[in-house]
């Protein structure tokens, strides 16, 4: 997509206009040190220090030192700056190391998924922008492409190579929310995470009734509950399994299931 486009001449909403570069830039006003850049840089700022909550268009406009007026000339509502802080904030994904050292879509999709939960956890407040529809911001598209080439390879038709790609997707995101909520429910009690862990292993004690609860009962009994925290585990685990599905689905389909 190449060009600016004019008033009246687009049938793209205006986030998806600014966010690709094609929207004619205000004439210099009264403010000319402030620019779409700034305004966009600011809200991540206040997104990062208290959360996606405490971003409106007031309060970017404070922290520039402008009019929450002189914003609307850039960004035509606070939807549209949401878009625009998401595609700041996560950026471009990063080459994929699996795929240029021939590692197999397996390797190649792994490292897919970990480096979006890598950018999700450093941004976490991202997770709280409802989803308006398909990927259509120049890095959303650009992480959609990789997810893409780490199949291509894979001999999965194009309609379950997306549906592969929307499945892991989803699960990379909401393990992430899950590991954001939990964490922020420590936080908010004030107290070590492993006295938190303690403390719900014994209501749960106090609670399961053995001839009700049979399976909570044994998972209690076994230990597992209290030992070692490993925050990527059950990451690990999901990604696993996911890929065992895939690995699954290629061989059904006849494809090449690649490397173990």
């Amino acid at each position: 997509m190449t060009g600016k486009s004019s008033a009246g001449d687009s049938d793209l909403p205006a986030s998806l206009e600014a966010a690709w570069g094609l929207r004619e830039r205000p004439a210099k006003g009264p403010r000319p040190g402030l620019s779409l850049e700034r305004i966009v840089s600011a809200a991540v700022d206040v997104a990062a220090a208290d959360g996606l909550a405490a971003v409106s268009m007031g309060r970017v406009a404070q922290e520039l030192g402008a009019s929450t007026m002189s914003l609307y000339r850039y960004v035509s509502a606070k939807d549209e700056l949401y878009v625009l802080m998401q595609e700041a904030a996560v950026g471009p994904p990063d080459p994929l190391a699996a795929l240029a050292a021939g590692a197999g879509w397996r390797a190649a999709l792994l490292e897919w998924a970990s480096a979006q939960r890598t950018r999700f956890h450093a941004n976490l407040w991202v997770l709280r922008i409802p989803i308006g529809g398909p990927p259509a911001t120049p890095n959303s598209l650009a992480w959609w492409e990789q997810g893409l080439q780490a199949l291509a390879d894979s001999g999965l038709s194009e309609g379950d190579k997306i549906s592969v790609i929307l499945l892991i997707s989803s699960f990379v995101r909401s393990e992430a929310l899950l590991m954001s909520d939990l964490s922020a429910a420590v936080t908010a009690r004030g107290v070590p995470p492993e006295d938190v862990v303690a403390a719900n292993e014994r209501t749960l004690r106090r609670l399961v009734d053995p001839d009700r609860h049979p399976g909570i009962a044994r998972l209690l009994e076994s230990g597992v509950m209290g030992g070692p925290d490993d925050p990527d585990h059950e990451f690990r685990f999901g990604m696993e399994r996911l890929l065992d599905g895939v690995d699954a689905l290629i061989r059904t389909a006849g494809g090449d299931a690649g490397p173990a």
